[in-house]
């Protein structure tokens, strides 16, 4: 398959891509978080080739999105109060509700579980692509468990070929994917931290929203081994980078290091939201350098780094 890059800025290649995406084919597409590979989501047939396309197993369910809040109701049952709650606060923008799935959902994109996901992406693109009234199910445009692409060329990169086409917005604007709410269930859960953290939820709601360290619930993102260069990655502290011994190590760091340090060295930012920006451009860099292992300094350890902590924790993986 020759895989079409198209750009943002034509109207034209904007207009092709919701053509592409009519005729049931796939089109990488920017988000707010990071680059999705989307589908129509009332198209079973079109959803199939999100998991192939990324070697995804059909169990492991994607999140849909909208471009207004009036779809909830095409989607999802039982909605609580609470969902519009969050949706008036943060929507469009990086939140996604856990609902209980409408019937007319196709258990293509649920992984057949009876919940669904359900967000309104804030890109602009994405909300052109969305004005026809579309919902596309749209996991991250990467093969299943590696690294999430912010660009278009990381897209191009890894499934140049096995799609119909990339629409190129630039680069994504906060760089981790986005947070998942429970709301099937109460005291309501973060299932996937991200951007908006729990604590700004709990605010929102005027109630405590937990954020488990670890479950079991089936909810994008939620495996051991996840977001992974090729290259093996470990989490290290300053003082380990400091006493170890020079070697073909790439080294992703926040602390200042000598300038005679036998790693090569990539310095990253020390604020939380560049930092997460860049985790997956800097991964992807220094994955091509061709050395033994990638070492990542930990990072603070904070409620505000936990997404970060918890890629980081999941890239390292190897189980």
């Amino acid at each position: 398959m020759n895989t079409q890059h198209l750009f943002a800025h034509n109207s034209l290649d904007i207009e092709q891509a919701k053509q592409i995406l009519a005729d049931g084919e796939l089109v990488a597409i920017p988000t707010e978080t990071v680059y999705g590979l989307a589908a129509d989501a009332s198209n079973p047939e079109a959803v199939k080739k999100i998991f192939a396309a990324k070697g995804r197993p059909a169990n492991h369910p994607l999140i849909v999105h909208i471009g207004d809040v009036a779809q909830l109701s095409d989607w999802a049952i039982d909605i609580p109060a609470e969902a519009y709650t969050i949706a008036e606060a943060y929507w469009p923008g990086p939140v996604t509700l856990l609902l209980n799935k409408a019937p007319q959902a196709t258990s293509v994109v649920t992984g057949g579980l009876d919940t669904i996901g359900i967000r309104m992406p804030a890109h602009a693109v994405f909300s052109q692509l969305l004005s026809s009234g579309m919902a596309v199910a749209a996991p991250s445009a990467n093969p299943y468990k590696k690294l999430s692409p912010t660009s278009a060329k990381h897209v191009l990169k890894s499934l140049g070929g096995k799609i119909a086409a990339v629409l190129d917005g630039g680069d994504c604007a906060h760089g981790l994917e986005s947070t998942i709410i429970d709301l099937t269930q109460r005291p309501f859960r973060i299932l996937r931290s991200g951007p908006v953290s729990a604590a700004e939820l709990s605010q929102t709601l005027g109630m405590p929203v937990e954020a488990p360290q670890a479950h079991s619930v089936a909810v994008p993102g939620n495996v051991t081994s996840h977001y992974q260069p090729n290259t093996r990655v470990r989490l290290v502290t300053l003082e380990q980078i400091e006493t170890a011994q020079p070697g073909n190590i790439a080294c992703v760091h926040i602390s200042p290091l000598s300038s005679d340090f036998g790693f090569k060295t990539k310095a990253m930012p020390n604020e939380v939201s560049q930092y997460s920006h860049d985790l997956y451009r800097a991964l992807d860099e220094v994955d091509q350098w061709g050395c033994d292992e990638i070492w990542v300094e930990r990072p603070p350890v904070s409620d505000e780094w936990l997404a970060v902590h918890d890629r980081l924790n999941r890239a390292q993986s190897k189980l």
